[in-house]
């Protein structure tokens, strides 16, 4: 039997992961999918007191239902089939067994157990590096207490294999919300002048890398034809041009890892410094 398509969301009672129990319920109606509400709790009996900041059973009872009525209610009466868990366990571990069976991982910029100070911690980073699927950190804007909805998908392209997998999701994110897809690659002369004093010919260069994104889409296009796809290559930082297009996005794509990434490296830095700073959800497509 085929597992149906489903989308978890972690929630600890914070805003932040109300916006990601909005963001969620609306991606599991465009794909029609089951939302899965999750919420972990300190395993008990426990020989030592719980802590203070512990969720209990109680709690976690309140914090599930006060979400599912939040999801129902802010897709406005379309179909949702919403299952509700607490789940014994650090928030990590839960979430990591959660995605072994799951299309998306969904969790709030802060919250689920982060600190105060506004810098995302060890939650969202060891998601987005040890996911066995897509983990989108809600963030960015939001004049009205919602998950920006409107705007095009935003994909990194770095020319490598593993990142072919964030151009199928970004391609997959755009042809769901009927947005226009914008693929994104970027290059540096400081990575491409390794020899002092040798002169470049820039614009041989920026032909090549032309071609590198074009080849990166290569076969996408045909296969999802009702999407717009607009073709940026740009000589910068990666992080600098996704973050200026996050301001208009509703959801930028990327890799766990780049083409300037190693194998020992589970979470590259642009990755990490966009799930950090970025003015919109990101989506991090981990690579095998």
């Amino acid at each position: 039997m085929t597992r149906p398509r489903t989308i978890v969301v972690g929630i600890d009672g914070s805003e932040s992961a109300d916006r990601a129990a909005i963001w969620a319920a609306h991606s599991a109606v465009a794909r029609n999918a089951v939302l899965r509400i999750v919420i972990a709790i300190a395993p008990h009996p426990s020989p030592m007191p719980r802590d203070p900041g512990e969720t209990t059973d109680a709690v976690a009872r309140s914090r599930l239902e006060a979400a599912r009525i939040l999801a129902r209610e802010s897709v406005e009466g379309a179909p949702l089939d919403i299952v509700v868990q607490a789940c014994e366990g650090n928030t990590v571990d839960v979430l990591l067994d959660q995605s072994s069976r799951s299309d998306i991982v969904v969790l709030g910029a802060r919250g689920l157990g982060e600190s105060d100070s506004g810098v995302l911690g060890s939650v969202a980073v060891a998601l987005s590096a040890h996911c066995t699927c897509p983990v989108v950190v809600v963030r960015g804007r939001s004049m009205d207490g919602l998950p920006p909805a409107q705007g095009p998908v935003v994909v990194g392209v770095d020319g490598s294999a593993i990142n072919q997998l964030a151009i199928v999701a970004a391609f997959d994110e755009a042809a769901q919300r009927g947005s226009a897809l914008i693929a994104v690659h970027v290059w540096s002369d400081v990575s491409l002048a390794h020899g002092a004093g040798v002169p470049q010919d820039w614009d041989v260069i920026s032909a090549s890398e032309q071609a590198v994104l074009a080849e990166s889409l290569a076969g996408w296009q045909e296969k999802y034809p009702d999407v717009e796809v607009r073709r940026v290559v740009a000589q910068d930082r990666p992080v600098r041009v996704l973050s200026q297009l996050s301001e208009q996005a509703a959801l930028i794509v990327v890799g766990s890892r780049g083409r300037g990434g190693f194998t020992g490296m589970l979470l590259g830095s642009t990755s990490y410094a966009l799930i950090q700073t970025a003015d919109c959800p990101v989506m991090v497509v981990r690579g095998s």
